[in-house]
């Protein structure tokens, strides 16, 4: 549609904008949409940025996820050469109590 307007209406609507919003706002509206324009712009390029390094964050974690080997229960031994009193440990407890 915007492809088969001729020359003159081209300049009737020109002039129709001139006339509806004025000559001293014009360049003030094309300076903050213009402004607009570069926001969006760079708010899309932090986007598409922040996605690739989510996808990669997420592809690092499955590959450290996948080779991971079984790991043998820890033991916690009350004194040496005494296993009637040790015991498998699930997660290590490193706060100290006293």
């Amino acid at each position: 549609m915007i492809g088969n307007l001729k020359p003159l209406e081209i300049l009737l609507i020109i002039a129709v904008i001139v006339l509806l919003f004025g000559a001293k706002k014009l360049p003030e509206m094309a300076r903050s949409l213009g402004k607009s324009a570069r926001i969006l712009k760079s708010e899309a390029k932090a986007m598409k940025k922040d996605g690739e390094a989510e996808d990669a964050a997420t592809a690092a974690t499955v590959a450290d996820q996948a080779p991971q080997q079984p790991v043998a229960p820890r033991t916690i031994q009350a004194a040496p050469g005494d296993v009637t009193s040790s015991r498998p440990v699930s997660e290590p407890n490193h706060t100290a109590k006293g």
